[in-house]
């Protein structure tokens, strides 16, 4: 499942009067982010807001629209992108508070050398583990998540990593499907 922002008001532990990267950062009027490998520099006031969500910044100022906004509101997990490994809900997020971050969202996935889809998002599509496909790049996210912390997780922790998406259109036995079938082929190599 994927976790959310710190809520508004809650103090930065790091914060506490020392220099650190972010910190010194934020003050000079920039976020540095890695989005999908690549570095990126967004000045505070031009590229980015400071009441900006990362799902904003993903999809309005940076242009990767696999990203999606549903609920807005950190209940349906379809903006679910990877920061620094770990799924988060970037609707809930603010970007300033990625500074120095690694983000990686669906369109990351592929392989920029090939151009082939990630073995998850193939998955998807062979057991047809989508419909509308809004949700779609939430759930593979946070499949890959558990996928590269446990390789041959149980059906109850694909289950729990799961539990967070929430989708009209399908039956979420093809999702199971699709995320058992990557399992298999990776034990097979």
């Amino acid at each position: 499942m994927a976790e959310r922002g710190r809520k508004s008001g809650q103090q930065d532990k790091r914060a506490n009067g020392k220099k650190n990267g972010s910190v010194s950062n934020l003050i000079a009027g920039y976020v540095n982010l890695t989005v999908n490998g690549e570095s990126r520099k967004l000045m505070i006031g031009k590229d980015v807001q400071t009441s900006d969500t990362l799902a904003h910044t993903i999809r309005e100022t940076l242009g990767l629209t696999g990203t999606k906004v549903s609920c807005d509101h950190g209940a349906c997990g379809a903006c679910t992108v990877l920061m620094d490994g770990k799924p988060i809900l970037s609707c809930m997020t603010l970007t300033v508070e990625c500074d120095g971050k690694s983000i990686t969202t669906i369109e990351g996935l592929e392989d920029p050398k090939t151009g082939r889809l990630h073995p998850i998002q193939q998955a998807f599509i062979d057991h047809t583990a989508f419909q509308c496909g809004f949700c779609t790049p939430g759930i593979i996210m946070s499949t890959k998540a558990l996928l590269d912390k446990d390789p041959s997780p149980s059906e109850d922790k694909v289950e729990e990593a799961l539990s967070g998406h929430y989708c009209r259109c399908i039956s979420h036995y093809h999702v199971l499907e699709a995320v058992k079938d990557v399992i298999r082929k990776s034990e097979e190599r």
